[in-house]
């Protein structure tokens, strides 16, 4: 593709804002709306044209004239139109022509296009922000000689409103997915000013070709409100109305534990699942909570937690991933909050944590999953170590990451034993595991088994002291499809110099808490139904607090 001109489209502020976008990553100007992908038009006019063939190629050529209008109706040179091929030899490629005048030409194949254009003009009302107009054409067929007049008069207002009064409107995103002939083109807007406004230019598309995401967020003195709407059909949308009420919302409560790092201030951010989105990052001061409304009809969401952390340390990040949520209904995620130990991955398609191929055994256990099985992808450690004995004979040590190691095996069947052990600034984790094995022909699973327990603890990770006290247990892994043969857990509030074997009954244990500033120390020995073992032991696995009282 040729374009005559092709300049950089005027900022309106120097100023920028980083946001990240589910599969885009884009800096805009903070007080223009950003642009992203693709490009659009709003009238086109077209006269027949002898084709021209494309230099060292047999596909025609044809002139396409955009003409940008702002609001008044006048030519604007506020404006960046993106033209993406749908069809031809060069189905994918995108260019971005633009002249300052608001009128640019450039010449393109014949065939199918995605056109969409973001139209910023000033605000009269004394304000920063700029209004906001995003024209999508998802079709536009070159045949001939084309005239395509943008103009922003044609685009009608995203009017999403949520349903509380102390919400602050921080931004919006609209993103346009089109497919024709297995070739998939992108545009999108990201507005920092609520004064959005989109249209559909041309004519439909095939049914479903075009899939349309519209995502606001909204600052609250205790949370954030996500109104996210979907949409999978032939066209672009017309502006956007939603006004939910407060029952039509779902309630996600993140509940910020106090780290071992010590308190300060946590980052959270929460995007859909699925789809492109802007991503809002919420400061959260540890130990606390924030609440986040959000419209249950855009599906999953996904949750980054960041722990408080020095700014030349690397922070305990958890992503969590396809939390579900329900109109009306509360769910709470704490993050950071004793007690740490091993998790499993049970969900669909998830890797084993354990694997034989043929004589290699590839060994990744989450060690410093938290309370609420959140696992971390930089856990905070002062020491690890995962070690591989065969027979009784130690094979090999692998420092490092938490109950990760590869090891490289004999043959024959045998016996294992396979430790990994973790220290933390306030106690440690170990987990040992017997099985048996020999070479296998393909990928094999090892069938490891874990404990989670789950006491009931305050924000900043206490029990209260001297109190009976009760603790979940539930067994996960290869114990839990295969069955458990045997389970014994133990209490110390000793630091393990001294332990007491608890009944598990309806699946949690009961014991009295020790004094303030004394910690739980606990321990589990299973046997599953094949004869598997697990020993995991957790010291100083939570501490009690302030002593409880009498009601």
């Amino acid at each position: 593709m040729n374009v005559s001109q092709n300049s950089p489209i005027p900022a309106a502020s120097t100023t920028t804002r980083r946001r990240v976008l589910r599969g885009l990553a884009v800096t805009t100007a903070a007080t223009t709306a950003a642009v992203c992908l693709p490009a659009v038009a709003s009238a086109a006019s077209a006269s027949p044209a002898a084709p021209r063939p494309k230099a060292g190629g047999t596909s025609p050529t044809y002139t396409l004239t955009l003409i940008h209008r702002g609001r008044t109706g006048a030519p604007t040179g506020s404006f960046r139109s993106q033209l993406t091929a749908l069809s031809g030899t060069e189905a994918g490629a995108s260019l971005q022509p633009y002249d300052e005048s608001g009128t640019v030409t450039v010449q393109v194949p014949a065939g199918r296009y995605l056109l969409d254009s973001t139209i910023s003009t000033e605000r009269t009302d004394g304000t920063e922000h700029r209004g906001i107009d995003w024209l999508v054409r998802p079709r536009l067929d070159v045949d001939r000689d084309t005239t395509i007049v943008l103009d922003a008069r044609a685009a009608h207002p995203v009017d999403i409103r949520p349903p509380v009064p102390d919400a602050e409107f921080e931004t919006c995103g609209a993103f346009v997915e089109v497919t024709h002939e297995g070739t998939t083109g992108f545009a999108n807007v990201v507005a920092y000013t609520p004064d959005l406004r989109i249209a559909h230019l041309g004519p439909a598309t095939e049914a479903g070709a075009v899939r349309t995401w519209v995502d606001g967020y909204w600052s609250r003195p205790e949370g954030v409100c996500f109104l996210g709407y979907a949409f999978r059909t032939d066209r672009a949308l017309d502006g956007l109305v939603r006004h939910p009420a407060l029952g039509d919302l779902a309630t996600l409560v993140v509940r910020a534990a106090a780290p071992a790092s010590g308190a300060g201030v946590a980052f959270v951010d929460l995007s859909p699942s699925a789809g492109p989105s802007p991503s809002l990052s919420r400061p959260l001061t540890v130990p606390g909570s924030a609440t986040f409304l959000i419209a249950a009809e855009r599906g999953t969401v996904d949750v980054m937690y960041s722990s408080p952390a020095d700014p030349e340390k690397t922070p305990t990040r958890y992503l969590t991933r396809g939390i579900e949520l329900t109109a009306g209904a509360t769910t709470v995620h704490t993050f950071d909050t004793p007690v740490f130990g091993p998790a499993l991955d049970s969900s669909p398609g998830a890797e084993p944590a354990a694997r034989r191929t043929g004589n290699v055994l590839d060994v990744a256990v989450p060690l410093l999953a938290d309370g609420d099985g959140h696992t971390p992808s930089s856990p905070l450690f002062t020491a690890a170590t995962t070690a591989l004995y065969r027979d009784g004979a130690l094979l090999g040590t692998r420092r490092g990451t938490p109950g990760e190691g590869s090891f490289t095996l004999p043959a024959g069947r045998a016996s294992y034993l396979l430790t990994a052990r973790a220290s933390r600034p306030h106690g440690s984790v170990t987990a040992a595991w017997t099985f048996t094995s020999a070479r296998t022909a393909s990928t094999t699973e090892i069938p490891l088994s874990v404990v989670r327990f789950s006491p009931e603890l305050a924000v900043d990770g206490t029990a209260p002291a001297g109190a009976a006290s009760t603790v979940g247990v539930a067994v996960r892994g290869a114990a839990e499809r295969s069955g458990v043969r045997s389970l014994v857990v133990s209490v110390s509030t000793d630091r393990g110099a001294s332990w007491s074997a608890v009944p598990v009954s309806g699946g949690r244990i009961a014991f009295t808490t020790p004094g303030p500033g004394r910690t739980v120390s606990l321990r589990a020995e299973l046997t599953d139904a094949f004869g598997n073992t697990l020993t995991q032991t957790h010291i100083d696995a939570y501490a009690a607090g302030a002593a409880s009282r009498a009601s």
